[in-house]
C-alpha cells in the first residue's frame, strides 16, 4: 500500500482546505511530520484512516459524524477527506465526507445532511478515473479486503503507536494477550474454548440428568417392591449406580412372581365358595318373592271388592258426558258468540261518547260521510306545512346571522387593540435579539481565547514544577560527575601502581628453563617479589567497573537534566515570564465573562423564536380583520332577502290556519275528528253484526240438545266434564280394569300358588352368608390384581432402566472426552503442565515470530547487545504462555522487559512495532506496506542511539518504501530533511511542505 495524496477540508484542527502531497515526501525515503503540541499532527493520521475506513483510531472513535468537524470551519464549507493510494495494484481515490448540520436554504435554522462515500480508479490505459461505488458498506468491504486488516491491525501496523509497545513490554500476560488477540483475530480459537466448555457442560447435565432419572425408577420399583427389594444408598454420578440399580431390580422380580402364584391359588378357592353361596341366596330370595306376591294378591281383590259400587257409579257417569259431547261445539260457539256482543256494544258507546253532541245518535252512514268531510279538508293543508317549516327554517338562519356579525365584531376589535401594540413589541424583542447575538459573538471571541490561556497556564505551573526539578536534576548530576571523576581518579591511580608491580606479577609465571615473556631469557636469576600492598588484574577490573557505572551514571543524569532542560524551555517558551498567580487569574476572569456571554447567548434562539411567532400572528390578525369585513357586508345583502320572503310566508300562514295558533295545530284538529268520526262508524257496524250472530247461536245450541236427548241446553251443559275432569275419570275406569286382571293373573299362577304352601323363607341369613364369601373373594381378588401390578410395574420400570444404562454408556464416554479435551484448551487439565490455554498457545506461536521479526532490528539499534525472546514459563500461580525477555549479551543474562531503561524501552518498543508489523503482513496476505508511520517516542534517546535508531529506519525504506516520523524532537529536524509541518494558528491550523 501506498499514499499519493491527502486532502483535508474542515476537519479536526484544519479549518480551511489542506493539501499532502505524499509521493513528493516519499522520494527522500525519511519524512517528519512535527509541530507544536496539539496543533493536528495526529489528526493528519486520523483523516488518513477516517478516508479508508470511516472512522478514526483508538480512543477518538467518539470523533465520528459531525464532531469530526472542524470548529474553525466557515458555515458553508463541508467538512471533506479525500486519498489517494495505491493498493493491490490498484490506484484508487476515497472521498469521504461525514454527517455536516448546515444552514438551509430557504429558511432559517439548520439541516443535517448524510453522510456521502465515493470510490474511484484510475485506468491507466485510457488514462481517466472511473467511479466504482457510493456505498458506505460495499467501499468498507473492498478496502478491507484490498487491505486484508481489520482498522485496529491498521492503526498498528501503518501507524506505529510507540507509547502502546512501551506498555506491551511492561505490560503481563493477560493485558498482552488482549492486544495480541486483537491484532490476529484469535478470536475463533476462543470460541473453540467456550465451545468446548459448554459441550462439557451439555454433557455433564445429559449425564447427570440420566442418572437422575435411573435413581427415580429404582426408587419407583422400591415403592412397588416394598420389603422385597433393597436399594443401596447412591447418588447420580456414582460409578456403580447402573450394576446397583440392575441387580437390586432382579431380586425384586423374582419374589414378586413368587407372590403372584400364591394370590392366584387363594382367588380360586374363593371363587368356588362365593358360587356356592350366590346360588344358595338366589334360591331363597325367589322363594321370598313368590310368598310375599300371593300375600299381595289376596290383599289387592279384598280392596276391589269393597269399591265396586263406587265404580258402576263412575261408568254411569262416564256414558252422559259422551252424550253431553255432542252439544259442545254448540255450547262454545254461543258462548264465544255472546262475549264478541258485549265487547261490541261496548265499543260502540265508548266512540259515541267521543262525538259531537250533533252527530251522537247518527248511523254508521252518517258517521262514514263526516269523516270524509274531514279528511278532504285536511289534505289542503299541505302546502301551508311547507310554508310554516321554511319560515322556521328562515328564522334560524336569520339568528346565525347575528352569531356571525357578533363574533366578526370580537375579532375585529381583538385584532385593532392588538395591532395598536405592534411597533412596540417588535421592537423589544428586537432589541432581545440584538442583545443575544452580541453576547454569541462575544462568546466565540472567548472561546477562542481561552484555550491559549488555558495551555499558557498549564505551561507555566509545569515551568514552575520543572524549575524546581531543574535545581535537583543539577546537583544530582554535578554529584554524579564528581563521583565519576573520582572513580576515574581512582581506576587511574590502581592502574598504575598494577603497572608499578607487575615485574613482580610477571616473574609469578616463570619457570626454570622456558623461555621470558618479556625478555626471552631461560634463566630467571633474580625474579621480582611481590611486595604488600600489591595490586592484581582483579583488583584493576574491580576499580575499572567502578569508574564505568559511575560513568553511566553520570550520562544517564546528564541526559536527564538535558531533558529537563528542553521541558522547561518548551514549557518557558509557552507560558513566558508571567507569574503563574496572574495567569490563572486572567484565566479565570476569561471563564467568567465566557459564562456570562454563554448565558446571555442562549437567549437568542428563543428570542428569534418569539420574534417569528409575533410576527406570523400579525399577519394572522391583519388576515382575519380583512376577513371579517368582507363577511360584514355579504350578511348585509342576506339579511334583506331573509326579511321579504318572511314577510311572504307570514301572510299566507295566517290564511291557512284561520282560528287555530299554527297550521300544525289546525291539521291535528282535523287529524282527530276524522280519526273520531271514522272509529264510530266502525263500532256502529261490528255492534249490529254482533247481535246478529247471538241469535244464530242461541238457536243451533237448543236444536243440538234436543238431537242428544238433554230436555235443555243447560241439562247439557251440566253433564258435559272438562278434559281435566273426563282424563280423571277415565284414568279411574282404566285403573279399575288392570287392577282386576292383575289380581286373576297372580292367583292363577302355579308356581305363586306352590310357594305359598311352602314354609316362609329366611333372606337375611342367606344375605349374610353371600356377603362373607364376597368379601374373601374380593380380598382374594385385590391380593391377586396387586401381586400382577408389582409384578407388570417391575417389568416396565426393569426395560426403561436397562435401556436408560445401555444410552448412558455412550454418553459417559462422550462426557469423558469432552471433559479432557475441555480441560485441556482451559489450561486446567494434569496434561497441560504449563497451563497454556488454547488461545495463549496460538498467540505464543504469534509472540515468539513477532520476537523473531523484532530481534533483527533491536540488534541493529543496540549494536547487538539485546535480543528478544518469547518465554513461556509459569509465573506464580499463573499461566503460561506469553512472557517477553531481553538478554543481554554484555552479562549474558535473561532478564524481564519491564526492566530495561526508558531510552532501551524505546528502541525495543520500536523494534517490537516493526516486528509486529512484519507478522502482521504477512498473517494479512503479504500486503506490501510502502508507507509507514511512527509516531513520538525520540526525545529519550541520545545522539549514538538516535542515529543507530535511524539507520534501522533509514533500512525500512528499500525498495522504495517511506517512513515518516510523527515527533516534535527539535534535533530531528535537522537530520531529516524531507518535513511536514503542522503550523498552529488562531484560526486554524494549515500543513507546510519542506525539503520534498
Amino acid at each position: 500500500m501506498r499514499l499519493h495524496r491527502l486532502d483535508i477540508t474542515a476537519f479536526g484542527p484544519f479549518g480551511g482546505a489542506q493539501s499532502v502531497d505524499f509521493d513528493a515526501l516519499s522520494a527522500a525515503g525519511l519524512f517528519l511530520l512535527h509541530g507544536p503540541t496539539g496543533a493536528g499532527k495526529t489528526s493528519v493520521l486520523d483523516a488518513v484512516c477516517y478516508a479508508l475506513y470511516g472512522s478514526v483510531p483508538g480512543a477518538r472513535q467518539s470523533g465520528q459524524g459531525m464532531t469530526l468537524r472542524s470548529d474553525h470551519a466557515l458555515p458553508g464549507t463541508r467538512t471533506e477527506v479525500r486519498l489517494e493510494l495505491t493498493v493491490a495494484g490498484r490506484r484508487l481515490e476515497i472521498t469521504r465526507q461525514p454527517p455536516w448540520e448546515r444552514p438551509k436554504l430557504r429558511s432559517t435554522g439548520t439541516t443535517v445532511d448524510k453522510a456521502q462515500t465515493w470510490l474511484r480508479e484510475y485506468d491507466g490505459t485510457a488514462g481517466v478515473w472511473t467511479d466504482r461505488s457510493r456505498s458506505h458498506q460495499e467501499i468498507g468491504e473492498e478496502i478491507t479486503q484490498l487491505l486484508g486488516m481489520s482498522r485496529e491491525q491498521f492503526c498498528q501496523v501503518v501507524l506505529l503507536p510507540q507509547g502502546d509497545f512501551a506498555r506491551f513490554l511492561r505490560a503481563d500476560a493477560e493485558a498482552r494477550g488482549r492486544l495480541l488477540g486483537r491484532l490476529f483475530d484469535t478470536q475463533r480459537f476462543t470460541d473453540v474454548e467456550k465451545r468446548l466448555a459448554e459441550r462439557r457442560r451439555a454433557t455433564e447435565a445429559r449425564v447427570r440428568e440420566g442418572d437422575t432419572a435411573l435413581l427415580a425408577d429404582a426408587h419407583r420399583m422400591q415403592q412397588e417392591a416394598g420389603d422385597a427389594m433393597e436399594l443401596p444408598d447412591l447418588a447420580p454420578g456414582d460409578p456403580g449406580l447402573a450394576e446397583a440399580v440392575l441387580g437390586a431390580a432382579a431380586v425384586a422380580r423374582s419374589t414378586a412372581r413368587e407372590r403372584l402364584t400364591v394370590a392366584h391359588c387363594r382367588l380360586s378357592a374363593a371363587e368356588s365358595a362365593h358360587a356356592a353361596a350366590r346360588g344358595a341366596l338366589d334360591d331363597t330370595r325367589e322363594l321370598a318373592r313368590l310368598q310375599a306376591r300371593f300375600t299381595e294378591a289376596r290383599q289387592r281383590a279384598e280392596r276391589l271388592q269393597e269399591r265396586s259400587g263406587a265404580h258402576r257409579e263412575a261408568q254411569r257417569r262416564m256414558e252422559r258426558a259422551r252424550k253431553a259431547e255432542a252439544v259442545a261445539p254448540a255450547l262454545e260457539l254461543r258462548d264465544a258468540t255472546e262475549a264478541e256482543h258485549r265487547r261490541a256494544t261496548a265499543a260502540e258507546a265508548r266512540a259515541r261518547g267521543l262525538l259531537p253532541d250533533s252527530h251522537a245518535d247518527a248511523g254508521a252512514g252518517g258517521l262514514a260521510a263526516a269523516a270524509r268531510r274531514a279528511a278532504e279538508e285536511l289534505g289542503g293543508l299541505d302546502a301551508a306545512r311547507r310554508a310554516e317549516r321554511r319560515l322556521a327554517e328562515l328564522a334560524e338562519e336569520r339568528a346565525g346571522l347575528d352569531r356571525q356579525e357578533r363574533a366578526d365584531e370580537d375579532v375585529l376589535r381583538e385584532a385593532e387593540g392588538w395591532l395598536a401594540d405592534w411597533d412596540g413589541l417588535r421592537a423589544a424583542l428586537q432589541t432581545r435579539v440584538d442583545a443575544a447575538q452580541e453576547a454569541a459573538t462575544r462568546a466565540e471571541q472567548l472561546a477562542v481565547q481561552r484555550a491559549p490561556m488555558r495551555r499558557r497556564l498549564d505551561a507555566a505551573r509545569t515551568r514552575d514544577q520543572l524549575a524546581a526539578d531543574l535545581e535537583r536534576a543539577q546537583q544530582q548530576a554535578d554529584a554524579a560527575r564528581q563521583r565519576a571523576l573520582d572513580a576515574r581518579a581512582h581506576w587511574l591511580d590502581v592502574k598504575e601502581q598494577r603497572l608499578n608491580g607487575i615485574a613482580a606479577e610477571l616473574a609469578a609465571h616463570l619457570t626454570d628453563g622456558e623461555p621470558c615473556a618479556v625478555c626471552g631469557a631461560t634463566e630467571h636469576p633474580a625474579p621480582a617479589r611481590k611486595v604488600a600492598g600489591h595490586v592484581d588484574r582483579e583488583a584493576e577490573d574491580q576499580a575499572l567497573a567502578v569508574c564505568r557505572r559511575a560513568e553511566e551514571r553520570h550520562t544517564e543524569d546528564e541526559r536527564r537534566l538535558g531533558l529537563v532542560r528542553e521541558a522547561l524551555a518548551a514549557a518557558t517558551a509557552e507560558a513566558g515570564d508571567t507569574p503563574t498567580g496572574e495567569l490563572a487569574t486572567e484565566a479565570d476572569r476569561l471563564e467568567q465573562e465566557y459564562a456570562r456571554a454563554r448565558r446571555a447567548a442562549s437567549a437568542l434562539h428563543p428570542a428569534q423564536e418569539e420574534l417569528r411567532r409575533a410576527e406570523g400572528e400579525r399577519e394572522q390578525r391583519l388576515a382575519d380583520r380583512q376577513q371579517a369585513a368582507v363577511r360584514a357586508a355579504s350578511r348585509l345583502t342576506r339579511r334583506d332577502t331573509l326579511e321579504r320572503e318572511q314577510a311572504q310566508l307570514r301572510a299566507e300562514l295566517a290564511q291557512a290556519r284561520g282560528s287555530a295558533d299554527s297550521v300544525a295545530a289546525r291539521a291535528a284538529q282535523l287529524e282527530r275528528r276524522a280519526a273520531l268520526f271514522t272509529e264510530a262508524a266502525d263500532a256502529v257496524r261490528a255492534a249490529e253484526d254482533a247481535a246478529q250472530r247471538l241469535k244464530d247461536a242461541d238457536a243451533r245450541l237448543a236444536d243440538a240438545a234436543y238431537r242428544a236427548g238433554f230436555d235443555t241446553p243447560q241439562a247439557a251443559a251440566a253433564a258435559l266434564l272438562d278434559p281435566a275432569a273426563h282424563r280423571e275419570l277415565q284414568h279411574r275406569l282404566d285403573a279399575w280394569q288392570q287392577e282386576e286382571a292383575a289380581v286373576r293373573a297372580v292367583l292363577a299362577e302355579p308356581g305363586t300358588a306352590a310357594a305359598a304352601q311352602q314354609p316362609p323363607a329366611d333372606p337375611a341369613t342367606a344375605e349374610r352368608t353371600a356377603s362373607a364369601a364376597e368379601r374373601r373373594l374380593r380380598e382374594a381378588a385385590s391380593a391377586r390384581d396387586a401381586a400382577a401390578r408389582c409384578c407388570a410395574q417391575l417389568d416396565r420400570l426393569s426395560v426403561r432402566a436397562a435401556q436408560a444404562v445401555r444410552r448412558l454408556g455412550p454418553l459417559r464416554e462422550e462426557y469423558d472426552r469432552v471433559a479432557r479435551l475441555a480441560a485441556l484448551t482451559a489450561g486446567t487439565s494434569a496434561d497441560n503442565e504449563r497451563r497454556m490455554r488454547l488461545e495463549s498457545y496460538v498467540l505464543a506461536a504469534r509472540l515468539e515470530q513477532v520476537a523473531a521479526a523484532a530481534t533483527v532490528r533491536l540488534q541493529r539499534m543496540s549494536s547487538g547487545r539485546y535480543t528478544l525472546v518469547h518465554s513461556d514459563d509459569r509465573t506464580g500461580r499463573g499461566r503460561s504462555g506469553l512472557g517477553l525477555h531481553v538478554v543481554d549479551a554484555w552479562t549474558g543474562r535473561e532478564r524481564d522487559t519491564a526492566t530495561l531503561s526508558g531510552g532501551e524501552t524505546f528502541f525495543a518498543s520500536l523494534a517490537l512495532a516493526l516486528g509486529l508489523a512484519d507478522v502482521v503482513t504477512d498473517e494479512a496476505g503479504g500486503v506490501r506496506l510502502d508507507t509507514l508511520f511512527i509516531d513520538e517516542g525520540f526525545g529519550s534517546l541520545d545522539d549514538q542511539t538516535l542515529d543507530e535508531v535511524l539507520d534501522v529506519l533509514d533500512s525500512l525504506r528499500e525498495r522504495d518504501r517511506s517512513v515518516g516520523i510523527v515527533s516534535h524532537v527539535p534535533d530531528l529536524r535537522r537530520r531529516i530533511h524531507a518535513q511536514l509541518e503542522v503550523v498552529k494558528d488562531r484560526s486554524g491550523s494549515t500543513l507546510r511542505q519542506r525539503g520534498a
